[in-house]
């Protein structure tokens, strides 16, 4: 086993792009190591320009997980935060969704969280600490129709990250939920635009930027929350 990092290390999953790759750089930029995963390749060149350990994979694929935690711990030794991004799943009228589809969807939002985690866990308990930040949606508390398959199974998200931080919390591993609303990196909606009292997309930095408050020490005694990073987008409080 490699000697620990001085250096603090954040994993990224599903860093390619957005706000995943936004978020590895703000970590970067806070002096952490980064490594990550994406499945264009894009992931891994980034890492590779933050002097990282990038990984071309799936998170889809449990061998692709293990591989990859594998990797950045023969090159770091340690993990402090795993920051996990998913992409965009199967979409259309809540009843026309296939049964296909629907597992589709539990594989990218719920599944791919609790296979990294699984993964991950046991080596920030034997450290003492750690952080795990899981890039959510808007449309868990409120769902949208526009993203059945996200909002039926980020809701199953938030039930697991609770179940996970109460059990873990004394073992100093937190797990927090980031909601975005909708982001810059995607073309803007006017009909979009107008639901938001802020007026605005958000920017791609401002998620990146929770997103690192909740995966350091800055958020030490949060664990098991769902933070909205919306513009006051969703209306129950």
């Amino acid at each position: 086993m490699t000697s620990p990092s001085e250096k603090p290390v954040a994993m990224i999953i599903g860093g390619g792009s957005g706000i995943g790759a936004d978020a590895a750089r703000k970590m970067n930029e806070l002096g952490y190591e980064v490594a990550i995963l994406s499945s264009s390749g894009k992931g891994e060149a980034l890492a590779q320009s933050l002097g990282g350990f990038g990984f071309t994979g799936s998170n889809l694929e449990p061998a692709d997980l293990s591989a990859f935690v594998e990797g950045a711990m023969a090159r770091f030794g340690r993990i402090d935060a795993l920051i996990n991004c998913a992409g965009h799943g199967p979409k259309g009228p809540v009843l026309e969704i296939s049964d296909e589809d629907w597992h589709l969807g539990l594989d990218y939002y719920l599944l791919n969280v609790i296979r990294a985690t699984r993964l991950v866990a046991p080596i920030m308990v034997a450290q003492g600490s750690g952080a795990i930040v899981n890039v959510s949606t808007f449309a868990v508390f409120e769902p949208d129709p526009d993203f059945p398959t996200s909002a039926v199974f980020r809701a199953g998200l938030a039930g697991f990250t609770k179940l996970f931080a109460d059990k873990h919390a004394g073992d100093g591993v937190r797990m927090n939920n980031v909601l975005p609303g909708f982001i810059d990196s995607l073309p803007e909606k006017p009909d979009r635009v107008a639901r938001i009292p802020a007026g605005r997309y958000a920017r791609v930095r401002e998620l990146s930027e929770s997103i690192a408050f909740l995966a350091t020490d800055a958020s030490s005694y949060i664990t098991g929350q769902n933070l909205r990073v919306d513009g006051g987008l969703t209306q129950s409080v």
